[in-house]
This record gives structure tokens, sequence and C-alpha cells, in this order.
């Protein structure tokens, strides 16, 4: 079982930068793939990007390919998101999930662990 606990939202302008940190608790951090996603009130939750459990491979949404990269510390128990040139339509909360298997995936559904969320507001 691993809890997770984000943190790092906030309002920034367009153009800006954010880093989301995702903390964990429990001694199955370090084999579980993690990810991040997001929602906009009225739709479902969108994967953002994932990460193995190692650190070794990584995966990203078109949307922010490019402009946001996932980092973790299993040292640490840290997953982070850093988020540049941020966009009006990056606007959401933002959920950090784990899996406990080797695969990233897109699908929510995959994912056992949650977070509680932080909003992120991109003003433009």
């Amino acid at each position: 079982q691993v809890w997770l606990v984000e943190s790092g939202g906030g309002l920034v302008q367009a153009g800006g930068s954010l880093r989301l940190s995702c903390v964990a608790s429990g001694r199955d951090f370090g084999a579980a793939t993690m990810a991040w996603f997001r929602r906009v009130p009225g739709k479902e939750r969108e994967f953002v990007a994932g990460i193995s459990a190692p650190g070794t491979r990584t995966d990203y949404s078109s949307a922010v390919q490019g402009r946001f990269t996932i980092s973790r510390d299993n040292a640490k128990k840290t997953v982070d998101l850093q988020m540049d040139s941020l966009k009006s339509e990056d606007t959401a909360v933002y959920y950090c999930a784990g899996r406990p298997f080797i695969t990233i995936q897109s699908d929510q559904d995959a994912y056992q662990y949650w977070g509680q969320g932080t909003q992120v507001t991109v003003s433009s």
C-alpha cells in the first residue's frame, strides 16, 4: 500500500512555471509505477505523465510533451512534475497516482494509489 500527498499547486500566469511534488509513504513505493493525472470540472481525469519504478522510462501526453517533466527520487519517496510554458488549458486539479506494476498506463482505472489533488490555475 502507498499513500500519496501532493503539493506545489497555485496560481501562475501563462508562460510561467510550477513544480508539483508528491510525497509517498508505505513500503511499496520503490516498486510502483507513478503518474500524474489532471481533471477539469465535468471531465474525466486525464493522463499527464508517467514514470517507471526505477525512473528509467517516462511517458507524456501529447498535450504536455516538451513542456512538462516527470521525475522521481526513490530514496526520498517523491515524484515531481516540473511544468514549464504553462497555458490556460493546463488549469486543472492535478493528482499523483501509483500502480504496483511495471508498465506505465494512461488509463486512470489502472492505478490503485491516489492523492487528494492540488489545484493549478493558469491565468491568461
